[in-house]
This record gives C-alpha cells, structure tokens and sequence, in this order.
C-alpha cells in the first residue's frame, strides 16, 4: 500500500489558547482598549462579500472612519443610520475583503443567533469613552 502524499498546504493548527479557554488580562491591559460611543453616518453593501457591510461612523474625529462589519442580512442599512454603537476605536487598521477597516462596532451573538449590535441606552456625545 503507498504512503500517503502530505498535503502541500498543511491545514494550520489551532492556536494552543483556544484548548486553554478565556486569556486573562490585567486591568492596565484592558485599560489600552479604547471603547467610544460612536454614531453610524452611512452603510454600503461590501461589493466582495455577502456578509460583510460598510458603515461610516462617526467617532469623534476629524471624519468618519470606515468599519467593515459581518452583520448583511441581519439588518437593513435605514436600520442601523443613526444609531449609537460601542466602536472598539483603537485597533490597527485591517484589509478586508479589499476594504480598509479602522475599527470594530462590538455585537453580541450566540452560535447561529443574529449578532445583536451593543448600542448605549440613551443618546450621547459621538465619541464618549466607555468605561
């Protein structure tokens, strides 16, 4: 019987944290995140992804930044313009799908639930810091 052939592309191995569970982190690391109140302006289809929109949020600065987020199909774009988001502010901007995403809107799901966006309770400053 022949020896089997090894894949050319092994597939990749799962991070060893992911069999560890939850990292912990100190409360200084916590405090490096920046969490902002911020305020979606626009929303576009991704053009290369099913999943993924575009929104336009307002968080404070000079201009609104561009989130590329997977939540099409779970709400329409009239139902998220205007709407008050927690936006992770601070991440290192990312290529997506072939678009800049310079930040992230936080959603809460459960598996195979719609992702249910974390909004404030009651309107506020675009870029209000959360604590």
């Amino acid at each position: 019987m022949p020896e089997p052939v090894p894949p050319s592309n092994p597939p990749a191995q799962p991070p060893a944290l992911a069999a560890a569970g939850p990292v912990v982190i100190t409360i200084q690391d916590f405090r490096r995140l920046e969490l902002v109140v911020g305020q979606i302006t626009e929303v576009q289809d991704h053009p290369k992804a099913d999943k993924l929109l575009l929104l336009k949020v307002d968080v404070g600065g000079p201009a609104p930044r561009q989130l590329v987020a997977g939540i099409r199909g779970h709400y329409a774009p009239e139902q998220l313009v205007g709407r008050q988001v927690v936006v992770a502010a601070n991440l290192a901007p990312a290529v997506i799908r072939g678009e800049r995403s310079e930040g992230m809107v936080l959603a809460a799901s459960a598996p195979g639930d719609v992702p249910v966006l974390l909004a404030v309770e009651r309107a506020v400053p675009v870029g209000s810091k959360i604590r």
